[in-house]
């Protein structure tokens, strides 16, 4: 487990943030923290300076792995639904795979890059 953990807790999609800003990811994040969507995952919450950024950082790690895991199930699901229903049915699903699975995904992988930053931050002025 941990030598896959290691493996995902460090796997990025899509590194640029030009592109992320081209997904609308900054639109999806603002959605999240303004609507109920910020009820879901509480364990994902800076709450003060004496917040352990490793620990967070670990809980997104296990959200991102979860959102994924529901991503590619719910793909294979919508590819069968396409076949057997017809195209536009399938592509429904996708999209809203896409909203309520991927997004999530690259949303974590994103706040992670910026805890890592201030995790690298801290440690080299803890030297």
């Amino acid at each position: 487990m941990t030598r896959y953990y290691e493996r995902l807790s460090y796997m990025n999609f899509i590194e640029s943030k030009t592109i992320n800003k081209y997904l609308g990811l900054r639109y999806f994040k603002w959605i999240v923290e303004n609507t109920f969507f910020k009820y879901f995952n509480p364990g994902i919450k800076i709450r003060s300076r004496n917040t352990d950024l490793t620990e967070i950082r670990r809980q997104m790690t296990i959200a991102e792995i979860g959102h994924l895991i529901g991503f590619l199930f719910v793909l294979v699901f919508a590819i069968y639904w396409s076949i057997v229903h017809g195209f536009l049915s399938g592509l429904v699903i996708m999209m809203a795979n896409v909203f309520m699975n991927l997004y999530p995904s690259l949303l974590q992988q994103e706040n992670k890059r910026r805890i890592d930053k201030v995790i690298n931050r801290l440690q080299i002025h803890k030297s």
